[in-house]
């Protein structure tokens, strides 16, 4: 099928001459020749249309040619590199690549997804990645698509996870339409997203594009995994190509670096000869075979683990599962292996925030303490999430889950019968240790279990009962309620839990839901999430998205009516000086009105119910919205619950 493309004419100058109203060129025809300094002065001059610029009604004057634009290459380029979606709010300064997507490429692989904001288009990217285990792409529009987006490229970039940016920027000021187009343009176009980028770049060309553009999915997926910016410039967009498509690199994705032999013997010694041997995991399973090889180690050594929930690392109901019994672990432990911990110093030590703030060891004197991880390998200044310096024994610079194989092989190497038996008899003992852990999680659970505003704990039972039967994948944080689905249900498979945003930035939860839950639709499983309300205020036109693009997800709201966590900071200050806490409520809740989140959720066209108050209610609520998502569309209930 033959495809209308820009006219041979460059952009600029066809702008200049459109804007003049003087531009009638049949297509093929020869180019304009190179104006006179007086011709060009009057051509440029802003007359009415170019003055409405970005914020009127573009020109209607235009010509049909068969030319073929720089952006209908960019779209091979992201084809190649097998992106399914590119997530954005509309933009003028992409309108070429836009316009490329949806005809050129047919609006298929990549699909073009609408968002309302970019900073939900960005969060979306982060939850599509964390399941899918490869970036989507994201188009932003110039300086002030950056600016919105910035804060979801941080929680990213603190998660470790490969999100693909490319905005979209006019560089040449002589191509620049007069207005908002010049105050929506930057000289460097990623200035502002560097510090929180692990690489960026500008193409000059279209050969330049396509070699940064496999590049940066090269480098972004690579451990340790973070997002990566290009920018699209206007002119290399839109005007046209008239030689072959330059080439497209082949992509070649790096193996993961594996820890050095020798530092794995050592940590392979230390473990084996260990007492009371303790294997914390964070971010550790980087794929589903993550889980796997973290078993096995486990089992081998039947040592007890702590999952700290960067990601899905670890059976939630496995006798040595010893999560919530970490500090007492940890105390006890004799040998310490850190698997991609984010914070290996906070894990064995604690700090009391105080007007005094102080610390002090958790671990006994003479604990080893081992690590591995791939953020040896890569660290930035500006931006401090890399927390306080650890004293290790062993650190071991590499990817935790491609070291796991050979850490396990070493492990074996060094078993003897008599470790053998003392690894059962400890296995045995742990094993007791959590099944009395549940136990007591389902006694505290029963407590306040008829009280209104609903407990968490009820809350997140009450939603258990309801989705266990089916493939479901929870796709929200949980340190907001208390951990209670750790705590409660059953995790066993690596899409099950995701971790939370990275970089804490309130407003993830929402977007990063329904991205994630955009991955699991063509596997057929069930999203679901526990949505906090301050979070879904950040941007709740994300909801309109879900329902727009058929993505299902059950969000269930964990409606406090308060920014919670702010509550108790004003409440810890306020004792702290004598003054009672009576005040804390001032600039921290979201009351007087009440927010009627199942109004918002039904103006955006979700199913929705609430605010639901009484617990009796839960159940069938719940019920009926699983029909819902379980249909193929979003739903959302609301439900007013306790602070915690």
């Amino acid at each position: 099928m033959a495809r209308l493309k820009k006219s041979s004419l460059g952009r600029r100058n066809f702008i200049k001459g459109a804007a003049g109203g003087a531009a009638v060129l049949a297509a093929g025809a020869p180019r304009m020749k190179a104006q006179t300094p007086s011709t060009a002065s009057r051509a440029a001059e802003p007359t009415a249309s170019a003055r409405q610029a970005e914020s009127g009604t573009p020109s209607t004057v235009e010509v049909l040619t068969a030319d073929r634009p720089g952006s209908d290459f960019m779209v091979d380029v992201l084809k190649q590199l097998g992106f399914e979606y590119v997530c954005a709010n509309p933009g003028s300064s992409f309108r070429g690549l836009h316009e490329s997507i949806v005809n050129y490429g047919g609006n298929r692989s990549p699909e073009f997804i609408t968002c309302c904001h970019e900073e939900s288009a960005v969060a979306m990217g982060h939850g599509y990645a964390k399941v899918e285990g490869k970036p989507l792409a994201v188009l932003l529009h110039g300086s002030v698509g950056a600016q919105h987006a910035a804060m979801a490229v941080y929680n990213a970039y603190c998660d470790r996870v490969p999100v693909y940016l490319i905005s979209a920027n006019l560089a040449d000021v002589t191509s620049r339409r007069p207005g908002v187009e010049w105050a929506h343009s930057v000289q460097d176009g990623n200035n502002l997203l560097r510090d929180f980028v692990k690489w960026d770049d500008t193409p000059a060309s279209l050969p330049h594009f396509a070699e940064s553009a496999v590049r940066a999915y090269k480098i972004a997926m690579t451990p340790p995994m973070m997002p990566v910016a290009l920018v699209a410039d206007g002119d290399l967009q839109e005007d046209p190509h008239e030689a072959a498509w330059p080439r497209i690199p082949k992509l070649t994705l790096a193996a993961p670096p594996q820890g050095d032999s020798g530092a794995v013997a050592e940590a392979a010694r230390l473990l084996v000869s260990a007492q009371s041997p303790v294997i914390i995991a964070d971010r550790a399973a980087r794929t589903s075979a993550g889980m796997k090889l973290l078993l096995e180690l486990a089992e081998t050594l039947q040592a007890p683990v702590i999952d700290q929930g960067g990601r899905m690392n670890f059976p939630s109901r496995h006798p040595l599962n010893h999560s919530e019994r970490s500090r007492a672990a940890i105390s006890d432990a004799d040998v310490i292996l850190g698997l991609e911990l984010t914070d290996f110093w906070g894990t064995v030590n604690s700090f009391k925030d105080q007007l005094h703030r102080t610390s002090q060891p958790i671990t006994k004197s003479g604990t080893k303490l081992i690590s591995i991880t791939a953020m040896d390998l890569f660290l930035k200044s500006n931006y401090q999430d890399f927390q306080r310096y650890p004293e290790l024994d062993v650190a071991i610079a590499a990817d935790a889950e491609a070291t796991l194989p050979s850490l396990i092989e070493a492990v074996k190497r060094l078993l003897t019968d008599d470790r053998k038996r003392a690894f059962q008899d400890r296995g045995a003992k742990l094993a007791a240790a959590s099944v009395a852990a549940r136990e007591r999680a389902k006694t505290d659970a029963t407590y306040a279990w008829d009280a209104s505003p609903i407990s968490t704990a009820r809350l997140s039972a009450e939603l258990w009962a309801q989705i266990k039967s089916e493939d479901w994948s929870l796709v929200s944080e949980i340190s907001f309620v208390s951990r209670w689905p750790m705590r409660l249900w059953n995790f066993d498979k690596p899409y099950q839990f995701l971790g939370g945003s990275g970089g804490a930035g309130v407003g993830y939860g929402a977007p990063s839901s329904v991205g994630a839950a955009l991955a699991n639709k063509k596997y057929g499983r069930f999203s679901v999430a526990i949505q906090n309300d301050g979070d879904l205020m950040y941007a709740p036109g994300v909801l309109w998205t879900a329902a727009h693009h058929r993505i299902p997800l059950l969000s269930v709201m964990h409606n406090n009516r308060a920014y919670h966590q702010e509550v108790m900071h004003v409440q810890r200050m306020a004792t702290r000086h004598n003054r009672g806490i009576t005040q804390a409520n001032i600039g921290t809740t979201l009351d007087n009105p009440n927010i009627d989140y199942a109004k918002i959720a039904q103006g955006m066209g979700v199913h929705a119910e609430g605010p639901i108050s009484d617990p009796k209610d839960i159940g069938p609520a719940l019920k009926r919205a699983v029909g819902v998502v379980k249909r193929g569309e979003p739903a959302l209930v609301d439900v007013v619950t306790q602070p915690r």
